[in-house]
């Protein structure tokens, strides 16, 4: 297995930092690791977390609502499930995509 840029690694910590239940965007992701304008990075380092068990990629959304992708098990559904598991706010208000 490929070693975690250190880019890939301030984003899984900032994952990890996400409280249970609750979401955060990918372009919040970029700004609190200090690449505001690298969302589609950030987005990119979610979809290569190597333990989505561990690091919360589900927590990971895009700004404008809609629940993004998620390269876990089960893919989106799996995302959709977790977050209504975890009883996010952002859920009852999800959009597909």
């Amino acid at each position: 297995m490929k070693e975690a840029t250190e880019f890939e690694q301030k984003v899984w910590n900032a994952l990890k930092a996400i409280p249970y239940g609750e979401t955060r965007s990918y372009k919040q992701i970029a700004i609190s690791i200090g690449y505001p304008s690298a969302f589609r990075a950030v987005a990119n380092a979610c979809g290569k977390n190597p333990l989505p068990i561990e690091v919360p990629c589900h927590r990971a959304i895009r700004s404008d609502g809609t629940i993004g992708g998620y390269s876990g098990v089960g893919g989106i559904k799996t995302k959709k499930l977790l977050l209504q598991k975890e009883g996010s706010k952002f859920f009852e208000g999800a959009k597909a995509n």
